[in-house]
């Protein structure tokens, strides 16, 4: 049995959700996209530093937080061998384009619903891994303040809006949306000034708040 990692990486570009693929250039699944990973180099390399080098090798990224999502060993997912990868995500802000090495012969930022389509071939079981990365993701903004992190210092409503429909993939009321981000204590807070918008009106700014925590959450649900 071989032990190996993979990488869901999550980001926002143009106010779309993107995923990081790269193309294989080695069998099997030669010209597929897949999520960047691989094997654990030898006994003495744990399974967060294979991940790191893993990141750094086939698409050229530095440090980016990882956190670990699952484990997947069903048999066959892997004509080699018997393969079980252990699985990590990461969503960040401003993250760079990417530059492919190793065994990848490209790197790209695909928008996560076109990745998802059945159109596109992602290799091994990576779709499910990336289907379950992109849930994770929507519920950490459910209960964390990370979305506050994908606008600038200051933002307005409407701008942190378009960061939770850009991840959870719906269009949301923005009277509904502003109850709900009023209600969650310490999320955000008045920064004092506004920002014209394209509607005519100013809006309020406002920055993230002391809260990492939402408490009520943001629910999708209601």
């Amino acid at each position: 049995m071989l032990l190996a990692v993979d990488l869901v990486i999550l980001t926002l570009r143009d106010s779309v959700l993107n995923v990081l693929l790269v193309e294989r250039g080695i069998e099997p699944h030669r010209g597929a996209l897949a999520l960047p990973g691989g094997f654990l180099r030898d006994r003495e390399e744990g399974l967060a530093a294979a991940a790191r080098r893993e990141l750094a090798e086939e698409a050229g990224l530095g440090e980016v937080h990882l956190e670990q999502l699952g484990v997947y060993g069903e048999p066959g997912r892997d004509p080699r061998d018997r393969v079980v990868s252990v699985a990590y995500l990461a969503i960040a802000p401003r993250l760079p384009e990417p530059v492919a090495g190793t065994d990848a012969a490209g790197a790209c930022w695909k928008p996560v619903e076109q990745a998802l389509s059945p159109r596109t071939e992602l290799a091994f079981d990576h779709r499910r891994i990336l289907t379950d990365g992109v849930e994770r993701a929507r519920l950490k903004l459910e209960h964390s303040a990370l979305a506050t992190a994908f606008c600038g210092d200051t933002f307005t409503i409407s701008e942190l809006q378009q960061v939770y429909e850009a991840v959870w993939g719906v269009r949301l009321d923005p009277r509904n949306f502003y109850r709900k981000v009023q209600s969650a204590r310490g999320f955000i807070v008045a920064a004092g000034g506004t920002r014209q918008t394209e509607t005519g009106r100013p809006a309020r700014l406002f920055r993230a708040g002391p809260s990492q925590v939402l408490n009520p959450p943001m629910s999708r649900s209601s």
